[in-house]
């Protein structure tokens, strides 16, 4: 991690836009159920070609129309519990009423000032991840913010909007999308960008996420909550970087783009003092690889096209992010357009002779500082791919490039387009406004779910938790189940609830132990049980285990069944006979003979009795052998 001295130095700001899936009966358009589907279960399938068009100012947005030169073919995949508005073939209906509500819920919860009207609006997206090239999104509220350590975050936004079409594997040469996750409602906030350092960006993704999941009204697993981080720096370019499902990557990610963007400064000036330029000449390189050794090439027909980029030499073989080296960047570029690229930085490899390699340099009379560049593709493909890539590479000679880019799961980030614009938007006019009334934000209000802050202060306070255990079980989707045992069996420790409910849980799965059939009921069993001293604390995995493999047996039973059941005289003879041979130990060490003789009474009851209870009646005929001298 960078200092926070580092962070000041390349004045570093960043913002979060957080996407959170909605747990509402249904779509934001539509009556489909909000589940996903198994994707075999698919019956429907289409193709659509997608199409840049004008926003309300006439405008063609840049990132649409970086789109539209991959002249892409989209596959789409329905279901049974899909319809024809997810088709783009019948008009939606009025937004989803109940994600209305949750929506307003989530931007009192952040002290935002609801709109009077909630509007939806098209953004332009031809990515394929929407049937109509567009998704549709409403301004909910706005001016919010956020308290941290570091100092205030505000939250500029927060929209409702439909989640995007899930995409697939490909099939052939089209793209597949299925349609299942399509028009599920989403909450978007947007911060200010405020956030200071990689530190500060994570607490703020995690308050964030604290305060959807204090609604108890959103779905909860990977890829139901994604954070997208826009990061710049002084002397670079703000850069979206998309698609993070992994609040532990956050800070890693901003680390890392803040890295790139500091080398790619420290690159451009290489180039600079180099003279270095590009030359725009696309070579048809084919005749040299005739006999190649290599496979990539073998593979496209043995079709090679090439570039030449003076003085950059030794570049395309920097290291600018973790794995990713500056040719990276450029190939990222080719692979949109499916060619594979390669450059003198790297070879002789891939299969490429020695000889080949001087083929290259000689058909652009590159020097040792320059870099030839090829692809192995068809002639189409393989002009576009080398035309983007010079663009690429003039672009590294002026500075950093707006961009959106894609987080990968080593916290690094791959090209995507261009960044959008305000020429994206434009009026949704097949959905109404939903006028917001006074009196249902009063009653909201009224009714705000508790913060996991509030409640782990709560917590703290009425049941003595120490500060970890409150914050685990505030946090918990038990958290509910912990209140109704301890409002019920209050002499049970809080803190051995709290370790069953989320710790031991935790521990018998990773066991192999499938702890989904477990009901509220069998804990509040147990602990009655338990209260009533019915066995040992130390039996409570071995009888959690018994149940979820026979979630039909009661309590009462696994405890007969795993033989716990032991009375109190039965107990109380086993102790006084433990004892009687052991009076001359007692006589000796006195009081300090429960200890050692405690071990001994645990290693044949342990778990059938509660630990305390032992130890009251051990106390009691020690003391009785003491009191006869």
């Amino acid at each position: 991690m960078a200092t926070k001295t580092t962070y000041e130095e390349v004045g570093l700001k960043a913002g979060l836009e957080i996407h959170q899936q909605l747990d509402t009966h249904t779509k934001l358009f539509c009556n489909c159920p909000t589940r996903l589907r198994d994707k075999k279960d698919s019956s429907i399938s289409f193709k659509r070609y997608l199409r840049a068009t004008k926003s309300e100012m006439g405008e063609v947005d840049a990132a649409a129309l970086e789109e539209v030169k991959y002249r892409q073919t989209f596959l789409y995949k329905g279901y049974d519990s899909t319809c024809l508005v997810e088709y783009d073939e019948e008009p939606p209906s009025e937004l989803n009423p109940e994600a209305i509500d949750t929506s307003l819920e989530v931007a009192l919860l952040l002290k935002m000032n609801p709109l009077d009207a909630v509007h939806t609006m098209r953004k332009i997206v031809i990515d394929g991840s929407n049937t109509c090239g567009f998704q549709r999104t409403a301004l909910v509220a706005t001016d919010g913010v956020l308290q941290t350590d570091e100092g205030p975050v505000r939250v500029d936004s927060l929209c409702l909007e439909e989640d995007a079409a899930q995409k697939l594997e490909p099939e052939g040469n089209a793209v597949v999308y299925s349609l299942d996750r399509l028009g599920i409602p989403l909450v978007e906030i947007c911060t200010a960008p405020d956030i200071r350092s990689a530190e500060q960006a994570t607490k703020v993704a995690g308050q964030l996420g604290m305060i959807l999941r204090s609604t108890g009204k959103v779905k909860r697993g990977l890829g139901t909550i994604r954070q997208d981080i826009n990061v710049s720096i002084a002397k670079g370019a703000r850069v979206e970087l998309k698609g993070v499902q992994n609040l532990r990557l956050v800070g890693e990610i901003v680390n890392n783009e803040l890295n790139r963007q500091l080398k790619l400064i420290e690159l451009k000036e290489v180039l600079n003092t180099r003279g270095a330029w590009v030359e725009h000449r696309i070579e048809d390189l084919s005749c040299f690889f005739a006999s190649t050794a290599s496979k990539v090439i073998k593979n496209a027909g043995g079709h090679v096209f090439g570039i030449c980029l003076h003085g950059f030499a030794g570049i395309l073989g920097t290291e600018i992010q973790p794995e990713r080296r500056f040719g990276s960047e450029l190939a990222d570029f080719a692979r949109m357009y499916g060619a594979g690229l390669m450059h003198t930085d790297e070879l002789p490899a891939y299969g490429i002779s020695e000889l080949e390699v001087e083929h290259l340099r000689r058909v652009f009379d590159a020097a040792e500082e320059d870099c030839v560049v090829i692809v192995a593709a068809v002639r189409e493909p393989a002009d576009k791919a080398l035309n983007a890539v010079m663009a690429r590479a003039e672009e590294a000679m002026q500075g950093i490039p707006k961009e959106t880019r894609r987080a990968l799961p080593n916290g690094s980030s791959a090209y995507m387009r261009p960044l959008p614009g305000a020429a994206r938007m434009y009026p949704e006019t097949d959905v109404p406004p939903v006028e917001i009334a006074a009196q249902k934000l009063e009653y909201i209000e009224a009714h705000l779910p508790e913060t996991f802050e509030h409640r782990k202060a709560r917590y703290k306070d009425k049941f003595q938790l120490n500060d970890e255990l409150a914050d685990k079980i505030s946090r918990n989707v038990n958290f509910m189940l912990f209140e109704r045992v301890m409002d019920s069996y209050g002499d049970v420790s809080a803190t051995l609830v709290v370790r069953t409910l989320t710790d031991m849980l935790v521990e018998l799965m990773q066991d192999g132990v499938e702890v989904e059939p477990l009901a509220n009921q069998h804990f509040m069993d147990l602990f009655e049980q338990l209260a009533a001293n019915a066995f040992g604390k130390e039996a409570i995995p071995a009888i959690l285990k018994l149940l979820a493999n026979k979630p039909d047996m009661s309590v009462e039973q696994a405890i007969t069944e795993i033989g716990l059941n032991v009375d109190t005289a039965e107990v109380t003879r086993l102790i006084v006979g433990i004892v009687d041979t052991k009076r001359d130990f007692i006589r000796d060490k006195g009081v300090r003979a429960v200890g050692p003789l405690m071990g001994i009474v645990m290693k044949e009851l342990r778990g059938k009795v509660d630990g305390k209870v032992l130890n009251k009646i051990l106390e009691e005929q020690v003391a009785a052998v003491l009191a006869e001298g």
